[in-house]
């Protein structure tokens, strides 16, 4: 593995970790150059579903861009990253449960809510107001007080 801050190609993994549901390992690395410490990920590669946009259009299944719409509803929340990959863990795993070639970007925005709402309820408002495009206050309100009840 090379090294992220001087590009050295000699690194040596001082810890290994298995995440707690297996899905992946986690490897604390130090570079033997520059002596920095870095982390990386092992999971295996799998083939998720298109996404199809509300527009018609066909793209691929990006983890960092699910990962980076849930940490912008969950920003200055107390939720820990190890919380967030445990969601994204999940919704990846239902995606690749419905053994479609294809599915809804809508779909996925409904996984992720189910996700947030679990994790936090101010982030499950931020997400469902932008995500349903919310037209009045009304709307807003019967959000929050049905996650109220």
């Amino acid at each position: 593995m090379k090294c992220p801050f001087c590009s050295h190609p000699d690194t040596q993994v001082v810890e290994t970790r298995v995440a707690e549901d297996g899905g992946f390992i986690r490897r604390r690395r130090r570079c033997a150059s520059c002596d920095k410490r870095f982390t990386t990920y092992e999971r295996p590669e799998v083939s998720f579903p298109a996404v199809v946009k509300k527009d018609g259009r066909r793209i691929e299944f990006e983890r960092a861009k699910l990962i980076g719409s849930m940490k912008l509803a969950l920003r200055k929340r107390p939720v820990s990253t190890e919380q967030v990959d445990g969601a994204v863990e999940r919704i990846e795993e239902k995606l690749l449960n419905l053994g479609q070639r294809e599915v809804l970007s809508t779909r996925i925005g409904e996984l992720v809510m189910a996700e947030l709402k679990k994790l936090d309820k101010v982030a499950y408002v931020r997400f469902a107001s932008v995500y349903r495009s919310f037209e009045d206050i009304d709307d807003f309100k019967t959000l929050v007080d049905e996650v109220g009840r």
